[in-house]
């Protein structure tokens, strides 16, 4: 079914609009009077199917609320739960009169973003990209250059016994076998998994000692997968190029400790 609009009219004859009570100056209230909502509604109305299924909630409360949501950096479960308590969230989102209930389920959030997709995100920011120049708060030369935040990227340098670099050199491994037609008698696909996945466990727990016992059977495995590796080319050399350099790294995993010199850091370092 096609979105439901939000009811702005007074109901109450007793009770004063929101409008009426609320300062205009707010920040809230100044970008939910620049963004064309119509317009918005019209775009968005496209991601439903007429006539099936259950009238969702107004698209202009589920937009508001993700706007909010991203504004604050809260969860699910916190915008529904404030905007209750806020009556400047709820005149972003197109209501005239307080409302005591909440709007919505937090699970409808979540369903939200998936129906929307990449396009109807995109559509969402540029919306708000058009109501921010509209308050004269950025001008349009300011978005043509995009700042990446990279802070929170995963690392390829991994600390020199991390016991995930052990299992990444097993894998690795395991996966040039396959690509060889090498068969290995034994691969530690799952123990190896596992094992990693404890040892992390551990660390985080503080438990050391554990943890120092879970790292030792991940240098075991992978010292057994390079010595199988090494046998199995031992009869057919003209393979051997191909295991040299990931060999020799896996080599200076099982050596090195925490006091060696010329750690390796990563598998994808030059030798």
């Amino acid at each position: 079914m096609v979105p439901e609009k939000t009811e702005t009219r007074q109901s109450h004859l007793f009770l004063s609009s929101l409008m009426d009570q609320l300062d205009e100056r707010h920040p809230l209230q100044r970008l939910g009077a620049v963004i064309d909502w119509d317009v918005l509604e019209d775009e968005l109305k496209s991601l439903f199917t007429p006539l099936k299924g259950h009238p969702p909630k107004p698209i202009r409360l589920m937009v508001g609320l993700l706007m909010i949501q991203h504004m604050e950096g809260i969860s699910d479960e916190e915008v529904v739960k404030k905007w209750v308590e806020n009556p400047y969230w709820q005149s972003f989102c197109g209501y005239s009169e307080f409302q005591w209930k909440f709007p919505i389920d937090p699970s409808s959030l979540t369903r939200w973003r998936h129906r929307l997709g990449e396009n109807g995100v995109e559509r969402i920011l540029q919306s708000t990209v058009e109501a921010t120049v509209k308050m004269e708060a950025a001008k349009p030369k300011d978005f043509q250059n995009v700042i990446v935040d990279t802070t929170v990227m995963e690392s390829n340098v991994r600390y020199p016994t991390d016991s995930s670099l052990l299992n990444e050199a097993r894998e690795k491994l395991v996966q040039l076998s396959d690509k060889n037609d090498i068969k290995l008698r034994q691969t530690y696909r799952f123990v190896g998994k596992k094992t990693e996945y404890a040892t992390a466990k551990y660390c985080h727990a503080k438990h050391m000692k554990r943890a120092q016992k879970s790292t030792k059977k991940l240098k075991v495995f992978l010292g057994r997968v390079v010595r199988d590796v090494e046998r199995k080319l031992g009869k057919t050399p003209e393979k051997r190029r191909h295991f040299d350099r990931l060999l020799s790294q896996s080599k200076r995993l099982l050596e090195q400790k925490k006091d060696s010199k010329n750690k390796l850091y990563s598998l994808h370092s030059p030798e």
